[in-house]
Formats: C-alpha cells, structure tokens, sequence
C-alpha cells in the first residue's frame, strides 16, 4: 500500500506492508521518505492524499474501505474487489465521502487504447461486429502460488481475465449473453476460462484467459468496413494495425505503462472527480458481475466469501 504516487507533481512519499522492514527496504528502494509497518498509520498520515492498495484481492475491500473512511482517494489494484457485491460497497463509499475510487486496470487509460476506441468511434472500420481477446500466461502449478491460492484470490479470471472483459466492454459495452467453459487447477481456481459473448445486434466476443500456457497476448476489434489489431500486448500495445479497404496503416506508440494512469488519477483529484470517465465504476461493477457469472458457471468460491465477511450479488 502506497500514499501519493510518484509521478508527474505528484512524489510516493509513504508505504505501508505488515513486515515493518520489507516497507522500510520498499521505500528506501523507491525513494519514499515515510514507511509503515501497518495500514492504518499510513492512513492516518496527515500528508498522504491518495492512496494505492496493491494488496491482494481479498484485502482491496476492507483497506480501501478503511482509505475511504479517512478521507483519502484512492485508486485500487484490479480487481477493485473479489466481487461486484464488494466493489459496489466500496465504490458507493467513495461517491457518499466525496473522493476518487478508481480501478487500476492501467489498459484503459493508455494512449493507443484511448486511440484505438477514438478510431472505433470516428467509424473508420464501420460497427463493430466482433472483439477477440486473449492473455494468458504460464505458471507451473504450485498450490502456494497467489495465482492458485483461493485464500488468495487465486483464478485467471480474477488476474488476468480482467483485462480482456475491460477491453470488450470498451468496444462493445455490456454483452446480453455469456458462455462459459474452463478448467479448474488442483486446488479448484479457474486455470483456463473461455468467454464468449452475444448481443442483440449480432455482435459477438471471445475472450480467453488462462494460467497454464502462454497466449498471443493481441486483441482485434473487427467491424463492418476494417479491423484494428492492438499488438503486440493489447494491454500495453506499442502498435495499432488498421486495416480498411483503403488498405492497411500502422498507429505507433510505446509501452507507457503506468504512467497514464497515474496523470488520470491526478486530473481526477484535482478536478475534484470522484469517478474517472477513463475507467467508470459502471465498468468496474460490470466486469465483476460477469466474472462472478463465470466463476458461479466453474464453480469456483473462495474462502472469504464462504466466511460471509464479503457478499456475493
């Protein structure tokens, strides 16, 4: 957990973990000049105005809760929450305080993203009739591992679905149909999740993610007159390919990272927003509403759930 970021005007001047010394060496490491060894001292700080829970999913909801409480913004690593019933709570929160909650899903604010959907909106390649989507990953199974651990949230929807199901809710809005097929690991997380996608329009999505093989990491958003391949990784692409029947054209960009976001974040705050139009909280909610389809569709529950500390819509 980080107070301020560290770009632009804004500094990282504190970070807080649960081992005193592993935040003292974060800090030291990344220039901050304060350091905690627990959550609620850095958002007590009198000097820390926005606030970065980076925690893993189970914790976003009470540490951002906690954030909000204080009166600090905050921008929450993606997944907001382990469920839309979750990120509803904490999202209604920030609106009643009058502070900035915003998902870190850093793909939505990148420049060749945001190009990408100003392309799609200008009607270069006509209406958009399919979106194809696909981020996996290779992690040998370890029943310790964050990604397979259901006490820690563990599943590829969670990690790594997410940012195709934002990518295709950015083209093609809210879908009216959901299929699902998949895997479960060892240890009952969702190891490989296939999604598709229909609406009334005739327009469909296939979106996959998966933590047992690597995938081609590109995204296509394929309309009526041209398509848009985003590559080489849609969700920090460093190309936009175009192809119309004009022919084809190349969109370059860079890997910029986090930075984007971090601006967007800034402008929010000092636009006095409490909601980013880059990332609006109706996305939030719907994409965890779709993957606690998904989940429900698998089977897979985590513990924090059964517990009853976290509510499941």
């Amino acid at each position: 957990m980080a107070g301020d970021l560290g770009h632009g005007s804004n500094m990282l001047y504190a970070v807080a973990a649960r081992d005193a010394e592993r935040s003292a060496s974060f800090a030291a490491r990344f220039g901050a000049s304060h350091s905690y060894g627990d959550y609620r001292s850095l958002i007590e700080d009198p000097e820390v105005d926005i606030i970065y829970v980076a925690t893993t999913h189970p914790f976003h909801r009470e540490q951002a809760l906690m954030a909000i409480g204080a009166g600090k913004h905050v921008l929450i690593e993606k997944p907001l929450a382990l469920n839309a019933a979750s990120a509803s709570e904490v999202l209604s929160a920030a609106r009643d305080k009058g502070v900035l909650a915003m998902e870190a899903v850093w793909m939505r604010a990148n420049p060749l993203i945001l190009k990408a959907h100003e392309i799609v909106t200008r009607g270069v390649i006509g209406d958009v009739v399919a979106v194809q989507a696909d981020f996996s990953i290779e992690v040998p199974f370890d029943p310790t591992h964050r990604l397979y651990d259901l006490a820690n949230g563990g599943g590829a929807l969670l990690d790594l679905g997410i940012y195709p199901i934002h990518f295709a809710l950015l083209f093609l809005g809210r879908p009216d149909l959901q299929q699902v097929l998949g895997t479960l690991s060892p240890t009952g997380s969702d190891a490989v999740a296939a999604l598709q996608w229909g609406y009334r329009s005739g327009a469909v999505a296939q979106l996959r993610c998966a933590t047992t093989a690597r995938g081609p990491d590109r995204a296509t958003v394929v309309g009526t007159t041209g398509s848009i391949s985003v590559e080489p990784w849609f969700v920090n692409p460093q190309r936009l390919v175009v192809t119309t029947a004009e022919g084809e054209s190349i969109v370059e960009g860079d890997g910029t990272a986090y930075g984007p976001q971090i601006e967007e974040v800034e402008r929010c705050v000092r636009g006095g927003l409490v909601e980013s139009p880059l990332a609006p909280h109706a996305d939030t909610i719907t994409a965890l509403e779709l993957i606690d389809r998904a989940r429900a569709d698998l089977g897979v529950r985590y513990p924090a759930e059964e517990a009853g500390g976290i509510g499941v819509a």
